[in-house]
C-alpha cells in the first residue's frame, strides 16, 4: 500500500496508543485505520486471535509483543496488559494495541482505555469486525433476516472466573430474543443449552459452532440445543469458536457463500418458503 493511498488518514502519534481491531481473522477485514496503524507503529502488542497475516502488513523492524489470553493456559494477566501499553508509551513509542474482532465487543478494550485515561496516555479507539456478526457471515448466517428476527442477543459464555455468568437473565433472553450469538461459549455450552431449553426454548432448536472463523481453517458444526454438547465433544473442535442459536442457521444451506467457492451447491431455500406460506 502506498503513502498516497492512506493520504489524510491520522498519524499514530510517539507516546499514544491505538486500540485497534482487527476483525474476525481475514485481513481483507481490517479497515482503513487499521491497516494505517500496522504500518506506522514501533511495537505492536496483540492478542492470541489476531490472525498472523494481518501482522504481515505492519512495517520492517516493528517490535511484536504477544498477549494473547487463552482459557486454561498460562496468560497474561489483564491488569499487567495495560500497564504494559502505558510503560511503552511513556518510552515515546508508537503503540498499536492489536485485538480480534472488536475492542470493545468482550474485547477488554474498555479496561484498557480506562487504564490509559487513569495514567495520562492519548488514545485513539478503531473499531473493527466483531466475530458475532463477521463470522457468521463467513459461514453463511445472518445475524438478522426480516423475515425471522427483528432482534438478536450477544452474550458471553463466561464470566472472569471461568464459569458460566450468573448475572444472564436466561428466561429474559429465551422469551425475548430470537437469534442469541455467544462468544466464549463452547466451554459451558452443555449448561447454557440446558439453561435455554429450560426456560422454554425448543430442544430441536437449531445451533451453530464457527470455529476459527473468517480464516482458511474455519469449520461449521450444525446441530440443535438438544445435541449441542454431545456433538461438539465427538466433534473434537476446539476453540476459538463463535456460537449462534436460532432459525436463522436454516439459511445457511442458501447462504453458505463460501462453501459455493469451494464447490458447494446452494439450495433454494425452502424455510423461507415454509414460513411465508405460514406466517406467525
Amino acid at each position: 500500500m502506498t503513502d498516497t493511498f492512506f493520504a489524510g488518514l491520522p498519524e499514530l502519534d510517539p507516546g499514544s496508543v491505538w486500540l485497534v481491531g482487527a476483525g474476525p481473522g481475514d485481513p481483507g477485514l481490517l479497515t482503513l485505520h487499521a491497516a494505517n496503524a500496522l504500518r506506522q507503529a514501533d511495537v505492536i502488542v496483540h492478542d492470541a486471535l489476531v490472525n498472523a497475516d494481518c501482522l504481515k502488513l505492519a512495517k520492517p523492524g516493528v517490535t511484536l509483543e504477544f498477549a494473547g489470553k487463552r482459557g486454561g493456559k498460562p496468560s497474561p494477566k489483564q491488569r499487567d496488559i495495560s500497564l504494559r501499553l502505558v510503560e511503552l508509551a511513556r518510552a515515546g513509542l508508537r503503540v498499536l494495541r492489536l485485538k480480534g474482532g472488536d475492542p470493545f465487543v468482550f474485547g477488554r478494550g474498555g479496561e484498557e482505555a480506562l487504564t490509559l485515561v487513569e495514567h495520562g496516555i492519548p488514545f485513539r479507539i478503531v473499531p473493527g469486525i466483531t466475530a458475532g456478526i463477521g463470522g457468521l457471515a463467513y459461514a453463511g448466517i445472518p445475524v438478522t433476516h426480516r423475515e425471522v428476527n427483528h432482534a438478536v442477543t450477544f452474550l458471553t459464555g463466561h464470566d472472569s472466573s471461568g464459569v458460566v455468568p450468573d448475572r444472564i437473565n436466561w428466561e429474559g433472553i429465551a422469551k425475548g430474543s430470537p437469534v442469541i450469538v455467544m462468544y466464549m461459549a463452547m466451554k459451558h455450552i452443555g449448561q447454557i443449552s440446558a439453561n435455554l431449553i429450560a426456560a422454554g426454548r425448543s430442544a430441536d432448536e437449531p445451533v451453530a459452532f464457527v470455529c476459527n472463523a473468517a480464516t482458511p481453517e474455519q469449520v461449521v458444526l450444525e446441530t440443535t440445543l438438544s445435541r449441542a454438547e454431545a456433538d461438539i465433544s465427538a466433534s473434537g473442535l476446539e476453540p476459538p469458536a463463535i456460537v449462534v442459536v436460532g432459525e436463522v442457521v436454516r439459511l445457511r444451506p442458501s447462504l453458505d457463500w463460501l462453501g459455493a467457492l469451494n464447490g458447494r451447491a446452494l439450495v433454494a431455500d425452502p424455510f423461507l418458503s415454509r414460513i411465508r406460506r405460514n406466517p406467525a
